[in-house]
């Protein structure tokens, strides 16, 4: 057989067997059946969203315009987003690596040299001058026949890892967003806070100069002024102590816009009393694991895996691969161009490897292991996933029954503070029945603000885990962005790499 033919023939078997893949067959891993309903929704049920449409900027639904502002920023400015997008880019370069390999390598060498022969060489001619140069310029080809599939797991597993990064980005984004919503609520409420203590503070000073003056008239004991005093110096502490709260969660909010904390500031704006978290619909459940970036970052990681599989067995079957040289050599420039200097060499190659010391077994089983793991990672997240959703659907429902126990608390403690001052300006009550009735006052009407927080933070942290932005004109379809190569939009939803996976 000649050598062409023998070419030809291995080009034909190696096309024969290229649909040879040793990577099992790929499912996605099993989990839990989603329930029917959530468990701690029970026969709570909020009313349905003012937006019923597309929810992509998803803080919209609270009507906040510096809401909006801000978390408009965070998309553009966050330096963590920013990270995320650059591993995204940094994965989609991988798969455009491992994809190269299969296309042939085509490189060019020319190289020229002057070189003397030893004339105790073996291979020494008397006959040839011992000082000679050399010039040459070839092209090497050279293609690794991808048999076993080997490549085309490498792919597969650089691509299911792209899908997977551009997921994180998704889950990074959203977190970034809600907790901006978060820190800005925290904000606005530390906000309302201080106002009721500088308030607070204000009418114990004012008390503090009535029972001062008292005092000097001999109608007010000096336990009572000093009562008066350390009322106020309390209230002006925690007064003191919220400024701190409300500056290191300005800083925080401004690292997550990307700015200098020393030249951020948002102007107080206390959180209405009337402000509640808006109705959100939770949806099914069968729903939520469509909706969520990270579980679906979790799938594709499983994949990655599956076809590692693929690579580590196709280690035990040999590389075939074909080799090609053309270029012209001469011992001058003058005629290096002409027919006489042209060189060729073409042939097929295989290598397998006889004897490895156990080292294609234990990459076989880390393979194995690290599907393994993967696949864990995934049921995990998915059994988060639904954790995420009762533990605020649950803070919601509780904490809406809280609100009201707690208001009915603040119209109470004030009751109560409006007749114990009846009740010591007739004198039939000391000082010290006020101080207690000021102070519980000002702890219902604290613990009211505070409550008022948590219903928003959970809401926001609901949304959160729902994944975020989503069409509620069809039920579990995320609201997807054409994937273009700009930074994340900031809808919260799954990007378009991972919108086919769960």
């Amino acid at each position: 057989m000649s050598s062409r033919c023998a070419i030809v023939f291995l080009a034909a078997v190696s096309i024969a067997l290229a649909a040879c893949n040793f990577a099992p067959h790929y499912a996605r891993p099993t989990s839990e059946p989603a329930p029917p309903a959530y468990q701690e929704a029970g026969g709570w049920k909020t009313a349905q969203p003012a937006d019923a449409g597309n929810r992509g900027p998803w803080w919209s639904i609270y009507g906040d315009a510096q809401l909006d502002a801000l978390e408009n920023q965070v998309t553009v400015s966050n330096q963590n987003l920013k990270a995320a997008f650059a591993r995204l880019q940094q994965a989609r370069a991988q798969t455009r690596i491992e994809r190269s390999s299969l296309f042939p390598t085509v490189t060019a060498g020319p190289r020229a040299s002057r070189e003397r022969q030893s004339v105790n060489s073996p291979t020494y001619n008397d006959t040839k001058p011992t000082i000679e140069n050399d010039f040459a310029v070839n092209l090497d080809v050279s293609y690794e026949f991808d048999v076993w599939g080997r490549i085309r797991n490498l792919v597969s597993a650089a691509h299911a890892s792209e899908q997977a990064s551009a997921a994180d980005l998704a889950t990074l984004d959203l977190s970034m967003h809600a907790e901006l919503a978060a820190d800005y609520f925290t904000l606005r409420s530390q906000d309302t806070q201080q106002a009721l203590l500088d308030r607070t503070a204000t009418d114990y000073s004012g008390a503090l100069g009535l029972t001062q003056n008292l005092f000097n008239g001999g109608a007010a004991a000096l336990a009572d002024l000093d009562q008066a005093k350390a009322q106020l110096q309390t209230a002006l502490t925690q007064a003191a102590d919220n400024r701190l709260q409300r500056a290191q969660t300005e800083h925080a909010i401004a690292v997550l816009l990307g700015e200098n904390p020393s030249n951020f500031h948002l102007d107080p704006q206390p959180l209405k009393l009337d402000v509640v978290p808006p109705g959100i619909d939770p949806g099914m459940p069968s729903a939520l694991l469509e909706r969520r970036p990270d579980v679906a970052a979790a799938e594709r990681r499983v994949a990655a895996a599956n076809a590692q599989i693929g690579v580590a067995r196709a280690a035990y079957f040999p590389v075939f691969s074909l080799t090609a040289l053309a270029g012209v050599e001469s011992m001058g420039t003058s005629n290096l161009f002409t027919a006489p200097s042209r060189e060729w060499s073409v042939g097929p190659q295989g290598v397998l490897t006889v004897f490895d010391g156990g080292l294609h077994r234990a990459q076989s089983a880390q393979a194995h292991a690290a599907y393994d793991e993967q696949v864990a990672d995934y049921r995990n997240a998915v059994l988060s996933a639904y954790q995420d959703v009762e533990d605020n659907i649950v803070a919601l429902r509780q904490l809406e029954l809280e609100s009201v126990t707690e208001t009915a608390a603040v119209a109470a403690t004030a009751g109560a503070l409006q007749q114990a001052q009846y009740r010591y300006s007739g004198g039939i009550a000391t000082y010290l029945e006020i101080v207690v009735a000021e102070n519980a006052a000002l702890a219902a009407r604290l613990s009211a603000a505070d409550i008022q927080l948590r219903r928003m933070v959970a809401s926001v942290q609901l949304v959160r885990a729902l994944g975020g932005g989503w069409n509620a004109s069809a039920v579990g379809s995320p609201a997807v962005t054409p994937a273009k190569d700009v930074a994340p939009t900031g809808s919260g939803g799954v990007p378009p790499a991972a919108a086919n996976t769960p």
